[in-house]
């Protein structure tokens, strides 16, 4: 069991950036998960934004936010960062963190662990 916190969203102007962070805590050690972000706008489905592998050397992102975001990961503070910039309108949504054992699982969107998730509004 994992249990994984977001904090970090708010309302920003179009062009800006925000950080958005997710602890996590339980009794496997956080380096033996794939952590990752998605994203669920109003009336939409949930869609993958960004993963990165157990290490931290492997990252994938969804095409609508590449060379925009960044995931990162520090396995000292159990905690999984994505770091937004150039925000836009339509990256309104509220962003979930996810973890999972299995890197292509996270990709796929069967991740084994959500958390809450924290609501990011991007003004025009």
């Amino acid at each position: 069991q994992v249990q994984l916190v977001e904090s970090g969203g708010g309302l920003v102007q179009a062009g800006g950036s925000l950080t958005l962070s997710c602890a996590a805590s339980g009794r496997r050690t956080f380096s033996s998960y794939a952590m990752g972000w998605f994203r669920q706008a109003p009336g939409k489905e949930r869609d993958f934004v960004a993963v990165i592998g157990r290490s931290g050397g492997n990252t994938d992102y969804a095409d609508s936010v590449k060379g925009r975001f960044t995931i990162s990961r520090d396995n000292a503070k159990n905690t999984v960062y994505l770091q937004m910039n150039s925000l836009k309108p339509e990256d309104t949504a509220v962003y979930y963190c996810a973890a999972d054992a299995g890197y292509t699982i996270l990709v796929n969107g069967g991740p084994d662990y959500w958390g809450q998730g924290t609501q990011v509004t991007v003004s025009s």
